[in-house]
């Protein structure tokens, strides 16, 4: 299939299709429900692992800062506030072990949830026999992505310095206008780094084998809607403020809408990189621990079965069209 202008768009309406048959605000739902409870041990995790490089103090202001600059002033203090309660820097070493365990198992669970969703829309589900082996597997995967997440913020932490420092150089020594250039190239490192992220969840959180050709175009597209998704929702939490009825309640309301928000952008993207690959007739099965869903096989026999019924009425026209005439 040729890229065109025409199968472009044939592929943005069938993701648009799939995406609403896969019921994205429901999914999207679940996981803001487990995000409010996840959340606070991912924050935790990223910080000790980031922290080992930059210390805490720094990831904690860059966090901060990033949450600000998605949901506002209010949240990143919220957010601040859930991290300090689930701290463990006063606890002995026994109940370190135990809350150690607990932000790890309730870290991972957010992601172990969104590989379920991704698996609803890649039609694939957990094989019975390996449900123990598999359990084990998604949880390390989701701790490895966490770790992931850790890295890229790393990156995140040494790019911003180094475009901080040729920023006040370059206005030092040659005013201000070469400062959009620099705009310019912090937004394209910042999109590489999304779209780094949105690239290793399509590749390791679903349970299937698919080419990484797939997996990066799907990414870059993601990347670029949550980019435009997240100025936009920016801009609306700032001039509607939508929880201002909400009182002390007001930051988890805002986590959980914009968590919601977010994963409907995410979803898409996911459909998005299912029906290229489909459409292009790139590598797709189902991984080692997984099989294709009962839906999706009984679709692919009806699609059987109606290209047979279309072969045998084009072989009946054509019988009719050369049978002899008297």
């Amino acid at each position: 299939m040729r890229v065109n202008f025409k199968s472009i768009w044939r592929v943005l309406r069938d993701t648009a299709k799939g995406w609403i048959s896969s019921d994205p605000f429901r999914e999207s739902a679940v996981i803001s429900y487990y995000a409010i409870f996840s959340i606070p041990g991912l924050l935790i995790i990223v910080i000790w692992t980031a922290g080992i490089f930059f210390g805490q103090e720094a990831v904690r202001g860059e966090i901060s800062a990033q949450v600000g600059d998605m949901m506002g002033a209010t949240a990143a203090k919220g957010v601040e506030s859930m991290i300090k309660s689930a701290a463990l820097d006063h606890s002995n070493f026994i109940m370190k072990l135990i809350g150690i365990g607990t932000l790890i198992f309730g870290a991972t669970t957010l992601f172990f949830q969104l590989q379920k969703s991704l698996n609803n829309i890649w039609d694939v589900e957990p094989a019975p026999n390996n449900n123990l082996k598999k359990f084990i597997y998604d949880r390390a995967y989701s701790l490895g992505l966490i770790l992931v997440i850790a890295f890229l913020l790393l990156i995140t932490l040494v790019l911003s310095a180094i475009i901080s420092w040729i920023s006040n150089w370059i206005e030092n020594n040659f005013g201000e206008y070469l400062l959009y250039l620099v705009q310019v190239v912090n937004f394209v490192i910042a999109l590489g780094i999304v779209t780094c992220l949105f690239a290793v969840m399509f590749k390791v959180l679903p349970d299937v084998e698919i080419g990484w050709r797939s997996v990066w175009v799907g990414a870059l597209v993601t990347a670029l809607l949550f980019s435009i998704g997240k100025t936009l929702l920016g801009l609306y939490f700032g001039v509607a403020d939508p929880t201002s009825g909400f009182g002390a309640a007001g930051t988890i309301i805002l986590v959980i809408m914009w968590v919601n928000y977010t994963c409907l952008i995410l979803f898409f993207g996911a459909e998005f990189t299912q029906v290229f690959a489909r459409k292009y007739r790139h590598r797709i099965e189902p991984s080692k621990h997984a099989k294709w869903s009962a839906n999706y096989i009984l679709h692919q026999q009806q699609l059987e079965e109606a290209a047979e019924e279309e072969k045998k009425e084009q072989a009946e026209r054509q019988t009719v069209k050369h049978k002899p005439t008297k």
